[in-house]
């Protein structure tokens, strides 16, 4: 199992890479929480990895947070205040290690991008999946030919049953909740400025972030005058259960740069953390 777990993380670092340069191509910017649950979406937890742990974080989402710092350490991922970024090695290290066995041996061991690797400016191009596709059409074309009438007998059997199925995942995705805590607050080095009596005061109403159900997010949007801050993620009106860089329980502060103006923190209950907009 622990062999398992180790392949597993291997295959979530590289795609944090991954996921970090389509960002790149695409011009979408995701969070480091967001950036890890999509890695995890694409390589699932097994039962080992998905036991919750006293924090109430499934086993492989700390495991995974914990060995990211491998890819910095490598220089292929930059851990900022405005989250994750992926630098041109680390765009590199994706062309250069496609393979995810290979990756995690030039992880482990150090091994640098090779110096004759370009920067990729696009996904890669995979002609063999499109051969394959082409050769499976031009099979189901010919195995379709001598069978033309009871290919025409049941068209619209077939099409009302492909409708209904990705419509039944949309409608159960959009209506899925996650057991959500009571109260979540922001406690921080602002605390008075929303109101309140004092800083780092979580028990307290002005630090309370507003639930939204229908994207099952915590909000909270304020005016702040220009300034460096430092924050935490405090449930339950208490510090007994608090998340903070990167959604770690009793982790190091968050910390926002401010140009002055409004701003707005959302926390996720799902990565344990925060997206600033």
């Amino acid at each position: 199992m622990g062999a398992n777990t180790a392949e597993n993380t291997n295959l979530r670092l590289k795609a944090v890479l991954d996921i970090l340069a389509e960002g790149v191509w695409s011009g979408t910017t995701l969070n480091a929480g967001e950036v890890l649950a999509e890695a995890i979406v694409r390589v699932p937890f097994n039962d080992h990895e998905a036991e919750l742990l006293s924090g109430g974080i499934p086993r492989g989402h700390k495991t995974l947070t914990s060995a990211s710092a491998k890819l910095v350490k490598a220089g292929w991922l930059v851990k900022g205040r405005s989250g994750w970024t992926i630098p041109e090695d680390g765009l590199r290290a994706t062309v250069a290690f496609p393979d995810a066995s290979v990756f995690g041996s030039a992880l482990d061991a150090g091994t640098p991008v090779p110096a004759d690797v370009p920067v990729p400016t696009a996904p890669p191009a995979k002609p063999q999946a499109k051969k394959a596709a082409a050769s499976k059409r031009a099979v189901s074309k010919k195995a379709a030919e001598p069978k033309v009438a009871a290919v025409k007998a049941a068209p619209a059997a077939k099409k009302a049953t492909t409708r209904k199925a990705p419509a039944k995942t949309k409608t159960a995705a959009a209506v899925e909740t996650v057991p959500q805590p009571g109260a979540v607050a922001i406690a921080g080095d602002f605390n008075k400025i929303l109101g309140a009596p004092e800083d780092w005061a979580p028990q307290y109403d002005e630090a309370q972030m507003e639930f939204n159900p229908l994207v099952q997010v915590w909000t909270l949007t304020a005016e702040l005058p220009a300034g460096f801050y430092t924050y935490k993620i405090a449930l339950n009106r208490s510090w007994d259960e608090n998340y903070g860089a990167f959604g770690a329980r009793d982790g190091a502060n968050h910390e926002l740069n401010h140009d002055g103006g409004p701003v707005t923190i959302t926390y996720s209950h799902v990565t344990r953390d925060i997206v600033i907009g």
